[in-house]
């Protein structure tokens, strides 16, 4: 078997290997030698025919020495803007990482494509440890992966200025913020990387960053002289859909069997939650697999794997599992509670479809959720200006919920990019809403709120509104209210539509401290004195739309002969990758498989052409897949 290494020359050469695993290119000494081009190295290591984007632009900067500053959508190739300039620069790229997982994978795919990369965590042996730092010291490392804890310590600084360096890269940069969505105090000590080594260039990633905390990491990290680069934040290759509850589980399910076989997330709110929802769709015939912290290590780390390695396996969630999580054919992402904010709902529903095929993010949401984020918010530790700050961001997702126009567009706008709308891929393009005057009906509910003084949630008001003589309300002598039935043109879902939408739009509040009370803001007295109109939206009713918009987001291939194909490659993948330990996508990405299907490959040579197809790849992997399509076609 041979694998690609950079030679002493620069360039890339085959050599031998015996291990089955992953193989460690061998030490290169690149002193006085020229060091390879980009281009170079994005096609005989990456199998890539070309870069993407601002990508070229991004790595000839910090291939000569600047500083720079990311903003990039998940999927649009933020890793090779400081993996490639790590092979074309003398010494190693340190990268710094916040998680164990990530790390494992991006070493491992660099590995299988012949580049010297190791990763320093707390899960190693000090044996491992002591190896690591000595491929360190003796330039056997092009690419080493670190915590940003570790970074921070003294002792590793210290160690540090003796290595040539040639880069740092400081991924997920937005945790460094604290107007983030997920800060990480020890984040803040990244900032001294421009004293100590102001020679090193250094890069800040980040794939969510509203304005606010791109400011910030710029101003934490001292990167106020870098170069920002800053692409479109949108994934046109994912279908945004966003339901009201409604039997949560049962929706759920639906939005599953459209995607029977796929792989893909479910994020809840709680643990309990993800156990029983896990419990509950294993029940119903559909492979469910829970995560949480409160889960023994061991059955984290087993359950983790088999959906890495595995390609059916649902994942059912809380958010400590996913940031980072490198897997490329994630073919969807359920949402069954609301995320705390569009920056964390953008992170989560952007693990889908990074290799770029068609994926689906889908959310169910209702009053209770928007009860119990602001109760999290309130009863946090954070200083009441970062509650504020929350509170706000809250609000604007509430908003994408509610919105009756383009969801991808109303996205966008939180980030500061503007979308002309209409973009036909999310439920709110492809199925419009319809749209009613509801001016009458929200001073009715409004009415209501005020006249029970504020003190009780939708459920009793709509008792209230529709005539319903519960013994509640007798009790509280609110049938004798005049607001007591005068709603009962609707029915109980449209008005919790109303509430909903009312509540989204910031005319009401919800009290958790009062048990969900309905409180009025300032912005409902212009429509309860019937100088400001209401428009809202009509919940849809039908299922059979939205399994239809759900099946309609999957990307078959032209001929059932290139599926059938497809189908086994992708088999021969799993069983290299079992046979290795390792998840299948390092080994080809299902885009690569998609494109060896379509062009049915008969030489090595027939393969140089397909996308993520480098040398290492075909010295290790080329024969085998050759067989299969022979063997099918």
């Amino acid at each position: 078997m041979r694998v690609h290494s950079r030679a002493t020359d620069g360039s890339f050469a085959a050599r031998d290997v015996s291990s089955t695993e992953s193989p460690m290119p061998s030490p290169i000494n690149t002193a006085d030698k020229p060091l390879p081009h980009p281009e170079e190295v994005l096609k005989s290591i990456f199998g890539l025919p070309s870069f993407r984007g601002e990508q070229a632009e991004i790595i000839r900067h910090v291939v000569d020495g600047g500083d720079a500053v990311v903003l990039l959508p998940t999927g649009a190739g933020k890793s090779l803007c400081y993996q490639i300039p790590a092979l074309c620069r003398e010494g190693v790229a340190v990268v710094v990482s916040p998680l164990i997982a990530l790390m494992r994978d991006q070493v491992e795919a660099l590995r299988q494509s012949g580049v010297r990369a190791a990763a320093l965590n707390s899960t190693l042996t000090q044996e491992e440890a002591r190896d690591i730092r000595e491929a360190l010291t003796a330039g056997e490392l092009d690419l080493l992966y670190v915590t940003p804890e570790r970074l921070a310590s003294d002792g590793f600084i210290s160690f540090l200025a003796r290595v040539p360096l040639a880069l740092f890269a400081i991924d997920e940069a937005h945790c460094i913020s604290q107007w983030g969505h997920d800060f990480r105090p020890e984040y803040l000590q990244l900032g001294r990387l421009k004293e100590r080594f102001p020679d090193v260039p250094r890069l800040a990633l980040t794939a969510t960053a509203d304005p606010q905390t791109r400011d910030d990491l710029v101003h934490r990290l001292q990167l106020d002289d870098a170069r920002i680069f800053s692409a479109s934040f949108d994934r046109p290759n994912i279908r945004y859909t966003i339901v009201r509850k409604d039997n949560a589980k049962s929706q759920l399910r639906d939005f599953l069997k459209a995607h029977e076989g796929a792989s893909g997330i479910v994020y809840c709110l709680s643990r309990k939650k993800v156990e029983e929802t896990a419990d509950w769709l294993t029940a119903q015939g559909i492979l469910a697999l829970p995560y949480h912290a409160g889960l023994d290590r061991s059955i984290r780390d087993k359950h983790q794997d088999a959906f890495l390695k595995d390609e059916g396996p649902v994942l059912v969630a809380t958010i400590a599992f996913g940031m980072g999580i490198d897997k490329p054919d994630v073919r969807f992402v359920a949402h069954l509670d609301l995320p705390s904010s569009i920056e964390a709902y953008y992170q989560e529903t952007g693990r889908a479809g990074r290799d770029g095929l068609p994926s689906d993010a889908w959310m169910a949401w209702g009053m209770s959720d928007v009860s119990l984020r602001r109760r999290m918010i309130d009863e946090g530790a954070s200083p009441e200006l970062v509650k504020q700050v929350e509170r706000t961001k809250l609000d604007a997702l509430l908003h994408v919920c509610e919105t009756a126009t383009c969801r991808r567009q109303a996205l966008l706008a939180h980030f500061g990019e503007s979308h002309a709308g209409a973009c036909g891929n999310c439920d709110a393009c492809l199925t419009p809403a319809e749209m009613w005057d509801g001016t009458e009906a929200a001073r009715k509910a409004l009415s209501a709120i005020y006249r029970t003084g504020q003190r009780f949630g939708a459920g009793h008001l709509i008792d209230i509104l529709r005539g319903n003589k519960t013994e509640k309300v007798e009790r509280s002598q609110h049938d004798d209210l005049p607001t007591f039935g005068v709603g009962k043109d609707l029915d109980q879902k449209s008005w919790q539509s109303v509430f909903r939408q009312l509540a989204a739009r910031g005319i009401i509040s919800i009290d958790h401290t009062a048990y969900g009370a309905l409180k009025l803001e300032e912005s409902a007295r212009p429509v309860l004195q019937g100088q400001q109109p209401v428009e809202l939206r009509r919940d849809p009713v039908s299922k059979r739309r939205q399994r239809a918009a759900a099946a309609a987001s999957t990307d078959p291939l032209a001929y059932p002969e290139e599926e059938a194909l497809f189908q086994a490659l992708r088999a021969e993948r799993l069983r290299l990758a079992r046979e290795q330990g390792v998840p299948p996508y390092v080994i080809f990405h299902d885009t690569s498989l998609r494109e060896m299907a379509r062009r049915r490959p008969a030489s090595v040579e027939d393969m140089t052409d397909i996308p993520g197809v480098g040398g290492a790849k075909i010295a290790r992997y080329g024969e085998a897949f050759l067989a299969v399509v022979a063997e099918v076609a």
